[in-house]
Parts: structure tokens; sequence; C-alpha cells
């Protein structure tokens, strides 16, 4: 939202919730009272609810359940994540509405945000429920100076935030206690109480052996009721309102996850995953549980989980070792499933 809604709003967000007359507003834009009132009637097009009072003006009394860039923006603490956001209605994916703008040109940071996806994609293909107006669909283009080795511990960087994210939102919304239900799953799901909450997917552009740009797309269940997923889904997955029984504020924990994400990618661009790891870690409960592991070349592994590297490697010592070849092995990349999957 640009020109003159955009002024209004801002005019009558810093009027704190008292009343700014619409004479003041036609000063501060040149424009005729006739032109004000257009203004804000497009404003509440958009679901913003503002307040005539005969004789006084205009107030802002309730802002819309909609992740705006200029409600996001708003409060936003961070320096350089979300700072440019595109935010759809509906869209097919974020993730591909992220990537068209990678391709162009578009500057590290840039945010694309939707109510909705018609075809959100998770890992492996997989597709991503993606329900209108519920929940936080979000796609960030960023631009590290790294490797292609080096991209896949960016995805488990992330988990670490949304991790941190959902955690700081239980433990302040529920009980102190709470966030302690929140645990990643190696390399991109993050979990509460052991169904999953939110996915990550991570694809780049490259040239030669740098990364030219990555694009980490976020799902979180927020106020999705788990009653209402697809079938396929509802015994493995949950949402913060599920778990809590509270409605989540979209907007305030889109900022607050996009300050996290920012400082862990800080860390990550000047001192590596390593900086980040006791973060992931102490998250990550799967050392010592049974799991299977099935690599992207068609290849099945199945061992006990040890942990990660300082890469973000998942270490796993095999079940059944060949003859004078090492018990243990990395894996890189691959659908894992623990042994024992939670109900």
């Amino acid at each position: 939202m640009t020109g003159g809604p955009a002024v209004v709003l801002e005019a009558l967000r810093r009027a704190g919730g008292k009343t700014c007359s619409g004479q003041a507003l036609s000063d501060l834009q040149g424009v005729s009272r006739a032109q004000v009132w257009k203004h804000v009637e497009s404003l509440r097009a958009r679901g913003y609810r503002i307040d005539a009072e005969a004789g006084e003006g205009y107030r802002l009394t309730k802002i819309p359940d909609r992740l705006y860039a200029e409600e996001i923006l708003a409060d936003l603490g961070t320096r350089w994540l979300a700072r440019e956001v595109h935010h759809f209605d509906e869209t097919d994916s974020t993730n591909r509405v992220a990537l068209e703008l990678a391709r162009a040109g578009c500057a590290d940071g840039t945010t694309v945000v939707a109510e909705s996806q018609t075809a959100g994609r998770g890992r492996l293909g997989r597709s991503f429920y993606s329900p209108p107006g519920a929940n936080l669909y979000t796609s960030i283009v960023l631009r590290p100076h790294i490797t292609i080795a080096a991209a896949p511990s960016w995805i488990l960087a992330a988990a670490a935030a949304v991790a941190t994210t959902i955690a700081d939102w239980l433990s302040h919304s529920v009980e102190p206690s709470a966030g302690e239900a929140v645990e990643i799953k190696w390399p991109n799901d993050v979990l509460i109480s052991g169904l999953k909450t939110s996915g990550i997917l991570m694809e780049l552009g490259a040239e030669a052996a740098r990364v030219e740009f990555l694009v980490l797309g976020i799902g979180v269940n927020l106020n999705s009721d788990r009653s209402e997923f697809p079938e396929e889904f509802r015994s493995r997955a949950t949402s913060l309102y599920s778990h809590s029984g509270l409605r989540v504020d979209r907007i305030a924990f889109a900022r607050h996850l996009y300050g996290n994400l920012e400082r862990v990618f800080d860390d990550c661009g000047s001192r590596g995953f390593d900086a980040v790891r006791p973060e992931f870690e102490s998250r990550f409960r799967m050392p010592g549980q049974r799991v299977t592991v099935c690599e992207f070349d068609g290849s099945r592994l199945e061992g006990t989980a040890i942990g990660i590297d300082a890469d973000g490697a998942l270490r796993i010592r095999r079940a059944d070792p060949l003859p004078g070849t090492d018990d243990e092995v990395r894996v890189i990349a691959g659908d894992v499933t623990l042994a024992k999957e939670y109900p």
C-alpha cells in the first residue's frame, strides 16, 4: 500500500488511538477532506476499523488479522531481513514467487508472505497444507557469501530460529515450561510434543561452487484447528492454537520470527554454523533414537542417531555395518523417519 491511504494509516497509527481530525489529515497531504474520506474508505475495505466521530475526525480502533507489509514493518526490529515485504492474499507458492524475485536481483532479506497457498510445497515434493488466514506462509531471499557445501546448514539455522520463536510464544502465552515441548527433527521439522507444527524448504541458485542466493520457505501452523487438517496430516501435525487453546497474533509472531532469523543468519554468515549449533542442539532430541534415512539416491540407511557435526550433517551409527566399513556415517540430506513415530 502506498500513497494517500498509507499516509492516513501512518498518521492514525501515530495518534495512538486518539482522534485525528479530518482537517489535519487533509493538511498533511495537501488534499481535500473528500479525498481523505476516500482514503479512509480504502483502508476500511482492507479490514481496518476506523471510527468517524462527528466534528472530531477519525480514530483507528482495530487492525485486521492480515499479514500486510505495513503491519509487519510497523514495529519490526530487523536491520535487513523483511525490510521489503511482498504480501499476497493468495499465491500458488511463496517459494515460487521468492525464486522469481531472487533471479530478478532483489535485495538480500526480501520477504514474501501469503494469506494462503494453493500449491504450498515441502521437502521432497510433498504438499504443505495452507488454509487461508490462519497460519504463516513466508519465503525469504538470502544472499550469503558461502559455498554450496555450506548451504545445508542454513536450513538447520532456520529451524533453530523457528523453534526458538515457537518456544518463546508458548512460554509467554501458556506457561514458562510450555516451551520445553518444542523440539527439532533433523533437518527441518519443528515439533510440539512430537507433532509437526512447522516445516522449512530451501532452494538455491549457484554459480560455480558459490551460492548466488538461497530461498528459505517457512510454514508455521498457528491458528489452524487440528480437527480440520487433511486426514493424512492429522495424526502427525498440530498447530499452536490446537496445542494451547490460544489464538496467535500472526503479525507479532511474524515480526518475532524475522528477528530470530536475522540473528541466526548473521551468526552463520560471520562465524559459520558452529555459532548457531548450540541453539539447534538444545532442541535436537534425536540422539539415541532409532532412525531410518531414505537418501536422495534411493538408498536406505537404518541405525541410531548420534548427533550432528559442525556442518550440520546427521551422524548415525549403522544397525548392520558391512565388514570392514565404518559403523558411523554422515548424512548430508535425506528423509528421516523415527523408528517409533509419534502418534
